[in-house]
């Protein structure tokens, strides 16, 4: 049976709760692995057939702690994951497109193909207060993640990627 990874970072819930509705669905998919991104390493990469990456926009970029988890997993991986299908979703206060290029740009250097489009999710946090409160996704927003985490799970699940 196919793997499905889904590699997640989140500090005020958003990026968290993104990544756990694409997991409930793709589970009824396909296996699936849900990890926070300071727990994933390269094992994790080498094991699974297809990934998700989830992670919030901090100062117009990847979150630190997202970028950590490409850093240390890039080399080792590099040359050994070619051709695998990738989506990823990002939580962003304003546009999210710079994290999302990020990403994409270190799935590029992998090999990776984009199943999708990046799905980025506003929740137009702007003032101090509002981005570092616990961020609360509209129901019809999850279900955009959980779309994203079935149509993974089921692409694996029937070898169209």
């Amino acid at each position: 049976m196919a793997q499905l990874l889904i590699v997640y970072h989140s500090r005020t819930g958003g990026s968290r709760r993104m990544a756990e509705a694409a997991y409930e669905a793709a589970r009824d998919e396909t296996r699936t692995i849900l990890k926070r991104a300071e727990d994933a390493g390269p094992e994790d990469l080498l094991a699974a057939d297809g990934y998700i990456f989830c992670a919030p926009e901090n100062l117009a970029a990847l979150s630190g702690q997202m970028k950590e988890f490409f850093d240390r997993c890039y080399y080792p991986v590099l040359g050994r994951i070619e051709g695998r299908p990738y989506a990823q979703m990002v939580c962003a206060g304003s546009d999210g497109e710079n994290a999302a290029r990020q990403c994409a740009r270190i799935a590029t250097g992998w090999r990776l193909k984009e199943a999708q489009r990046p799905l980025i999710i506003c929740t137009h946090a702007q003032t101090p207060e509002a981005i570092l409160a616990q961020k609360v996704i509209p129901a019809e927003q999850l279900e955009a993640c959980r779309e994203l985490g079935l149509a993974m799970g089921a692409g694996l699940a029937m070898g169209v990627f």
